[in-house]
Parts: C-alpha cells; sequence; structure tokens
C-alpha cells in the first residue's frame, strides 16, 4: 500500500481537476433543438439555461411549443451529460490512485 503522504498528494490533485472540471462545464454551451431548429434551447455544461429561441410559427400552437420546449430542453441536457462525462474520464484516467472511484 502506498504511503498516507502519496494518497493525500493525489486526492488534492483529483479535487483540483473537479473543481477544474466544474469551471469548464459552467463555460460550456450546448444547444438543444426540436422540431427541425423551430425551437432552440442554449445551455451551460453545467445545466443553466442561456437562452431559448422559438421560431414565431409556432406562437398559435401552444400544445406543439411546450412539447417541443421539452425535447429541446432534454436534448440540449444530454449533450451537456455527455460533456460532463468525458471531462470526468478524462479526469480519472490522468490521476493513477492506488484505489478505484465510486464514479
Amino acid at each position: 500500500m502506498k504511503n498516507f503522504g502519496e494518497i493525500l498528494k493525489k486526492a488534492q490533485e483529483m479535487q483540483k481537476k473537479v473543481n477544474e472540471m466544474q469551471e469548464a462545464l459552467a463555460n460550456a454551451e450546448v444547444e438543444g433543438v426540436a422540431g427541425g431548429s423551430m425551437v432552440k434551447v442554449l445551455m451551460s455544461g453545467d445545466g443553466r439555461v442561456k437562452k431559448i429561441s422559438i421560431d414565431k410559427s409556432l406562437a398559435g400552437d401552444t400544445d406543439m411549443l411546450e412539447d417541443l420546449l421539452l425535447v429541446a430542453f432534454n436534448d440540449g441536457k444530454s449533450k451537456a451529460e455527455e460533456i460532463a462525462n468525458k471531462q470526468a474520464d478524462d479526469m480519472k484516467s490522468g490521476l493513477n490512485l492506488p484505489f478505484k472511484l465510486p464514479f
């Protein structure tokens, strides 16, 4: 087993990388789209909605608009999760920890 100092150093490295990953996610942008781009949702990588764009032709059809908004939000959320998972995998692979992470 590695000594405690090495484990502590690795934990500090991991915390730094987690903080960097969280900052990168907050700065990343993804666009969720629906209805052939009639509805677009711009989101940060950590899931904050920044902008919603709606084609004017949808103004009278609230049922369709609600459905397309739902699809666009979920599309954006999926893209943000892909970014987060990729960054987490990259972070874990570079640490060479003497134990397995729970995520």
